[in-house]
Parts: C-alpha cells; sequence; structure tokens
C-alpha cells in the first residue's frame, strides 16, 4: 500500500481531494478510539485496529501528498460531526453512522485509490455492521418499544383528532375526544406488550422439563430405556439423542453427591441440543425485553408521550382548524425525527425512512378527516 516512488507531482485538484482524505481518515481513526474508551474486551481490541487501519489510511495519502500535506487539512463535515457524535450520543448511534460512512467510501471510483485501500474499507464496513449488530440486540427491545409506541400515539391520536374535528365539533369535545384516544391507546398498548412478553416467558417454561423426569433418570432401567426417545422427540438425531442418552445414564452410575445442583443430571441436561440453543436465544431476548410489567410501562409511557403531542395546540385556545394544522406540523416533525433515527440505527439513511414515516402518519390522518368531513355535512 507504498505509493509509486517518483510519481508526478499531483494536479491541484488531486491535492484538493487527497487532502480531505488525510483529514476525514484522521478523524475517523480518532472516533474509534474515542469509541474504544467506551468499551472493553474484545469490542474494544476491534475497534483499536479499526483505528490502526484507518492511520495506515491516513499515512499512505501523506506520503502521496508530500510537502503538500502541510498545513493539517479540516474534516469534512460528515467526518467532523460524526466525531462530535461520538462524544454526545451512544456507540450504536455512532457506529450506525460509521456503517453508513465506511459503505460509501469514494475510493472504489477513484483511480489514484489503491485496490487494499478500497477493499479495506468494505471489509471495515462489514467490521462496524456486526459491532453495531451486537449494539442493536442488546437496545432491541427498549427501541422498539419506545419507536412502536410513539408512533403508535402520535398517528392514531392525530388521526383521531382530525376526523373529530372535521366533523365540525365544539373545541373541548375534540379535546376529550383526544384525552380518550391518548388513554385508550396507551393502556392497550401496555396490555398488548405485558401479555406478549409474558406469553412467551410462558411458553419457555412450557417447554422446559417437569421436575420429575429428573427425578426418574436415576431409576432408569439402563439396558432398556426410552430416554433416547425423549430427545428424539425434541428434535435431535437419532445419534445424537443416543450420545446424549448415554452421557445421561453414566452419570446415573456416579456417586449421589454428584447428581445434585449442578451435576450432569439437572433440567438443562434433560434438554435436546435444539432446545438448548433456542433457550439461550430465547434467554437473551428476553434479556433484551426485559418483564412483561417493564414493556408494558414503557409502551404506555412511549404512546401517551407521542399521543398528547397532537393535542397541545387545541390546550391552548387556539381555533379548531388552526390547532389541527399546528398539531399536524408538530406530529410531522416528530414523525420525521422518529423515521430518521430508525433508518440512522438501522445502518440506512435517514431521509427516506422519514419521509416513509411522514406518509404514512399524513396518509391515516387525511383518512379520518375526510371521514369527519362526510360524517359532519351528512349529520351523522
Amino acid at each position: 500500500m507504498t505509493p509509486q516512488p517518483n510519481a508526478p507531482a499531483p494536479t491541484r485538484e488531486q491535492i484538493r481531494r487527497w487532502r480531505r482524505y488525510v483529514a476525514d481518515e484522521r478523524m475517523e481513526a480518532q472516533t474509534y478510539r474515542y469509541l474504544a474508551k467506551k468499551r472493553d474486551g474484545e469490542e474494544r481490541e476491534i475497534l483499536l485496529q479499526l483505528a490502526a487501519a484507518e492511520c495506515r489510511h491516513e499515512q499512505y495519502w501523506v506520503q502521496r501528498l508530500g510537502k503538500y500535506a502541510k498545513p493539517d487539512p479540516k474534516p469534512s463535515p460528515g467526518s467532523w460531526l460524526l466525531s462530535k457524535l461520538a462524544r454526545m450520543f451512544g456507540t450504536l448511534f455512532v457506529l450506525a453512522l460509521a456503517q453508513r460512512s465506511e459503505g460509501r467510501s469514494n475510493y472504489d471510483a477513484d483511480d489514484d485509490a489503491s485496490a487494499q485501500i478500497a477493499a479495506d474499507e468494505h471489509i471495515h464496513g462489514e467490521v462496524v455492521r456486526g459491532l453495531a449488530e451486537r449494539s442493536r440486540e442488546r437496545l432491541s427491545g427498549t427501541f422498539r418499544a419506545a419507536v412502536f409506541g410513539a408512533n403508535d400515539g402520535l398517528v392514531s391520536n392525530l388521526a383521531l383528532i382530525a376526523g373529530i374535528a372535521a366533523t365540525g365539533t365544539t373545541q373541548s369535545m375534540v379535546i376529550a375526544a383526544g384525552f380518550a384516544g391518548l388513554l385508550a391507546g396507551a393502556l392497550s398498548m401496555a396490555a398488548g406488550e405485558y401479555i406478549s412478553v409474558t406469553s412467551q416467558r410462558e411458553l419457555l417454561e412450557a417447554s422446559s422439563p417437569s421436575e420429575d423426569m429428573r427425578e426418574a433418570v436415576a431409576k432408569l432401567d439402563v439396558h432398556a430405556n426410552e430416554l433416547e426417545l425423549v430427545f428424539r422427540a425434541r428434535g435431535d438425531s437419532e445419534q445424537e439423542s443416543r450420545d446424549h442418552a448415554r452421557t445421561i445414564l453414566a452419570a446415573i452410575n456416579r456417586p449421589a453427591t454428584e447428581l445434585t445442583t449442578g451435576s450432569i443430571v439437572t433440567n438443562h441436561a434433560m434438554l435436546s441440543a435444539k432446545q438448548r440453543a433456542k433457550l439461550r436465544e430465547d434467554g437473551q431476548q428476553f434479556v433484551e425485553i426485559g418483564s412483561g410489567i417493564r414493556a408494558g410501562l414503557s409502551s404506555f409511557l412511549f404512546f401517551a408521550t407521542g399521543a398528547f403531542l397532537p393535542l397541545l395546540p387545541f390546550m391552548f385556545g387556539l381555533s379548531s382548524y388552526v390547532a389541527l394544522g399546528v398539531s399536524v406540523v408538530i406530529v410531522g416533525a416528530a414523525l420525521m425525527c422518529t423515521g430518521g433515527v430508525t433508518g440512522v440505527l438501522s445502518g440506512k439513511s435517514p431521509l427516506p425512512r422519514a419521509l416513509r414515516q411522514l406518509a404514512i402518519g399524513y396518509g391515516a390522518t387525511l383518512v379520518t378527516y375526510l371521514l369527519g368531513l362526510a360524517f359532519g355535512a351528512s349529520g351523522v
């Protein structure tokens, strides 16, 4: 990755472009080092190695620039913003932005960049994608409740208020309907989330072996038993079931002191290989989602917060149509924000997600507004 010796002097356009590369690589290395300070273990080591790789890229362009590398160039607005966000927001937000930055590198289309550097940037994108995925897994439950709850509150209550206001009813009725929609929707969201999480836990518990089975294992006839069938019924292959059963039966001959908590004959040992893998997966999901009560309370609060925003203008004494117009603007801005953040955290462009969120919200509002006009005109 060393530049060619005795290369011709760079043009003014090349100097400008290479200096930008130097500044951006330098800023990205600083960002990765800063993120590494906030992590530990393997993730910290990965981030530090990414920073070292960006430093190598920086040196490549510095060598190509030669005397034109001074004074130190300023980073692009995007790289500068990424560095500032690293100090203001969580690791996931910054990694998601870094993922997009690495994935849209200009090196592929730049003949001055070596093939190694261009390949490095693609690999860096995949490394950052993996790190961001880890953070997304830790955040997924809370983030889901926040985004879904807030968006449902924004869209459903704005649509309800627009439909009621379009009928020509009094402003006090619009406010009353808005608060009724807020409370009903928030309670429904909370109840649904609580039932969903609790049901998942109950299903997991139903798949666990009973205590009676563990006690019965020690009394099995080691020459004629159906323990293999248990594991085959739970999804293991014939050979896996046979090996598993032999391991369990071998433990029966151990001293009784070993057949206690922590021995091989435990409820966990009675699970098939597939069940143990599913248990680890579901257990991780439950850690991410939290308890049923916590999930329900989060959904209630996020929905109520979103549903309260379209009510604000009506509570300040504005006329119905003016208040409705202000509500539409407020909710539109909120939908753009939540959609944009969702896009960034997904490693995608924020604008299309923000516009999609806005279109869905405004579409639902328009439908209920037109229905309100029709019902109001007919006297319903």
